[in-house]
């Protein structure tokens, strides 16, 4: 193997292989304007034919900014790999060159170990994906990168939000069970989690809006499989049998229709059930679940536009409040008659 072929393709390399001045070849690399479009075309088939790629550290330093911006998610989440996978597919609004850097949070490796990485790589803005983080340490990231929290509500000046109506979402799962004749509505809580409070004060209050108000059933859950079948199972063990069960969100409502067909119940001819988020497992359960859509892809759009526009200085932190819609599937059906 040669020298030149060992050794990383450079931008004089670039400019040979394309027939040009090294400046004009930069110019098309960086997408600056000054080259023509056949000139563009016969550079960008260079760079893929020799292996070029641009060297961001280098470019970084010459202009004293990154160019990344940071994602922190957990990777056990179906809906935070939605949101993940919604950020890349998103066009890239005019003026935003930023790449995106991921940092995975894992079993062992929370959430803290994951934000240091992107500090250090000088990530010109994070986006943070349901995280727990109290307050204060958001306002200390805060200080040294612009951030945006998606699927979190937080009232801090300077943090900017990207989040669905959680108390209307709620609303629209309840009412929907209502609708379909059921009185008897327990609620699979999902604790600490984000959204959770809210979700949870929903549940109370629209049952209280429509008279239900005594016939509340909150049960400790969470937001995994596991606690969605603990939590079914204390429910199956009670006196009276629920009609309909509403889930803190879609992992626990998956848990809720395994413990529920263990049992021996029908789904829906004798328990409803529904979730919460519309992540890809709501449509590949067993029952394909009844539930809460949150548009991934237009919060992915928002959060990424936010991220660069809080970067470049052109946006002011605030709150971007996104609408729910109801996603009804076969989980959830009429009051049994018995």
């Amino acid at each position: 193997m040669t020298e030149q072929a060992r050794r990383r393709p450079t931008l004089v390399d670039l400019a040979d292989a394309a027939g040009c001045s090294t400046s004009l070849a930069s110019i098309v690399m960086r997408g600056a304007p000054g080259a023509s479009e056949a000139t563009r075309r016969r550079v960008m088939a260079a760079a893929e034919r020799i292996g070029y790629r641009p060297d961001q550290r280098a470019r970084s330093l010459r202009r004293s900014t990154s160019g990344l911006i940071g994602v922190a998610y957990h990777v056990s989440e179906p809906f935070h790999a939605d949101l993940v996978e919604g950020l890349y597919e998103v066009e890239a609004p005019s003026g935003d060159d930023f790449d995106l850097v991921l940092g995975a949070v894992v079993p062992g490796r929370g959430v803290e170990q994951t934000i240091e990485p992107l500090l250090r790589q000088r990530c010109e803005a994070i986006i943070l994906i349901g995280t727990m983080l109290p307050v204060a340490r958001l306002r200390r990231i805060r200080e040294e990168t612009p951030l945006v929290l998606v699927a979190r509500r937080v009232r801090a000046a300077g943090i900017d939000v990207v989040r669905t109506d959680d108390h209307d979402g709620q609303r629209l799962a309840i009412e929907h069970l209502i609708g379909l004749g059921h009185r008897s509505i327990a609620y699979v809580d999902g604790g600490q989690h984000p959204g959770a409070a809210t979700r949870r004060r929903s549940y109370r209050d629209t049952m209280a809006a429509h008279g239900l108000g005594d016939r509340v059933r909150v049960v400790a859950g969470g937001n995994t499989e596991e606690e969605g079948i603990r939590a079914t199972r204390r429910l199956l063990e009670g006196d009276e049998r629920p009609t309909a069960i509403a889930a803190f969100n879609d992992r626990a409502a998956t848990g809720v229709l395994t413990m529920l067909i263990r049992a021996g119940l029908r789904v829906p001819e004798d328990v409803s059930v529904i979730g919460f988020d519309d992540a890809r497992i709501a449509r590949t359960t067993i029952v394909p679940l009844t539930t809460v859509r949150q548009d991934t892809a237009l919060m992915a759009r928002v959060a990424r536009e936010r991220a660069a526009g809080l970067a470049r200085q052109r946006f002011v932190a605030g709150e971007q409040v996104l609408v729910p819609e109801l996603t009804v599937r076969q989980s959830t059906g009429p009051v049994p008659r018995s």
